[in-house]
């Protein structure tokens, strides 16, 4: 009987909730160090738990009872998130390290914050990257081995740090400014950093359920189970893995997406198996697992986002640039900062959504920037975060003068403390 060789499907889906800024006028700044909005900050991740969350969990557990090894899963969860659910919906982080414990289920690293420290300054970047490995392990109780940035950042560098860092595989996005001809659905390597494989993300099927599921107007709706497994098995039997990578509110988070979702992936997810030709693995699995088949020079950022795949999300306009650029004046001086208000106020202003909330990018797509920011324009957001962080860097500049004040009288302290023991012990003369 002839042995099939089974192809390669790696789901990873990305969980983060940034903590959103109150409304903060001029007149606040010096006088209000309380930045957040706790009610929408609570209001919008209870509700994403109960829909999307705690009920796809429910889903990939059962799945997980009913097939086994078979089925394998990756998640990453920003640090804000975690804290969040933390504070306010704990039962579902009981259900991920319930799904941890399962053995089936891969947690990968990342900032803490989702943040785009990497591209401003890499010491606070690796901090925040050991700072969600901490709490990955304290919350879920797992070690990753596996890094993933925000919106799949990566470039050269990405990997370089990786290494560094002792991660051996990166998640990269399928972009097809860096692939040209090449295919996705191969396991590559850095070529500057060549112990580091790099798995990527092939964006058209991800975007077929992540984006597209929903959307009656797609000439491909309704997306069937059957349907994305004809996609799959037409690719060419060379190209052994694909990676599937996705927000996680895909499933159930946004308008009308929740229609069928759960329903759909665990139809998909039993007739793959059934079908003997595919085998889900965690991210490092395939890693392990797949030789690689070439290596890849990624030396200008790329990220998930948009047509573009770049960073123009984030930092396409003068605004966004200034805003970033004048919040990592501050970086230098809270390398050393033990103030822990400073420095919770100093990861959550670095999270990357308050830079998309400032993009002018989809202005003109009606409706298309009221989907994701709580303000009413780009221009809106630019003069709340700024107003925030104005005061922040007040708050960092005395944090300093107070440190050097206090730096200096302990000198002459101790100068004072030096001079008197040697006045004290001085032999008496005769």
């Amino acid at each position: 009987m002839k042995t099939i060789c089974k192809r390669t499907v790696c789901f990873f889906f990305h969980i983060h909730q940034p903590f959103r800024l109150k409304t903060y006028r001029f007149f606040n700044i010096g006088i209000d160090h309380n930045y957040y909005n706790e009610v929408q900050n609570r209001t919008i991740i209870e509700h994403i738990a109960h829909v999307c969350y705690l009920p796809a969990n429910e889903v990939f557990m059962s799945l997980i009872r009913k097939l086994g090894a078979e089925f394998k899963v990756t998640f990453g969860i920003s640090g804000t998130a975690l804290e969040q659910l933390k504070k306010y919906v704990p039962e579902v982080i009981d259900s991920f390290r319930q799904l941890y414990k399962t053995g089936n289920v891969e947690f990968v690293a990342e900032t803490y914050s989702n943040s785009l420290a990497m591209i401003t300054h890499p010491a606070e970047y690796k901090r925040q990257v050991k700072e969600h490995e901490k709490t990955l392990d304290t919350l879920i109780g797992c070690k990753p081995t596996t890094l993933a940035n925000a919106n799949l950042l990566y470039s050269d560098l990405t990997a370089g740090i990786a290494q560094e860092m002792g991660f051996n595989t990166v998640l990269v996005e399928g972009a097809k400014q860096v692939l040209g001809w090449k295919s996705p659905n191969y396991l590559y390597v850095s070529r500057p950093y060549p112990a580091v494989r790099l798995l990527l993300r092939n964006s058209q099927l991800s975007d077929d359920i992540s984006l597209r599921f929903p959307m009656r107007e797609w000439d491909q709706w309704p997306l069937t189970a059957e349907k994305l497994m004809s996609w799959l098995d037409s690719i060419d039997k060379n190209q052994e893995l694909v990676n599937l990578f996705m927000d996680y509110g895909a499933l159930g988070e946004y308008p009308k997406s929740n229609a069928g979702i759960f329903r759909f992936m665990d139809t998909f997810i039993v007739k793959m198996i059934k079908s003997g030709k595919w085998i889900f693995r965690t991210v490092s699995e395939a890693a392990e697992n797949i030789r690689p088949a070439a290596s890849l020079d990624i030396p200008h950022y790329i990220s998930w986002a948009g047509e573009e795949r770049d960073l123009s999300a984030w930092l396409g306009n003068e605004m966004q640039l200034d805003a970033l650029n004048t919040l990592y004046t501050a970086a230098d001086i809270m390398e050393n900062c033990e103030d822990k208000e400073l420095l919770s106020d100093w990861s959550k202003l670095q999270t990357c959504d308050h830079f998309c909330y400032m993009s002018t990018k989809y202005m003109k797509e009606s409706g298309k920037y009221r989907v994701f920011s709580p303000y009413s324009s780009p221009y809106e957001a630019f003069v709340n975060y700024m107003n925030i962080l104005t005061d922040f860097l007040i708050r960092v500049k005395e944090y300093a003068a107070h440190n050097a004040l206090s730096s200096m009288l302990r000198l002459v302290q101790n100068r004072e403390n030096e001079g008197k023991k040697q006045q004290r012990y001085q032999p008496e003369t005769i």
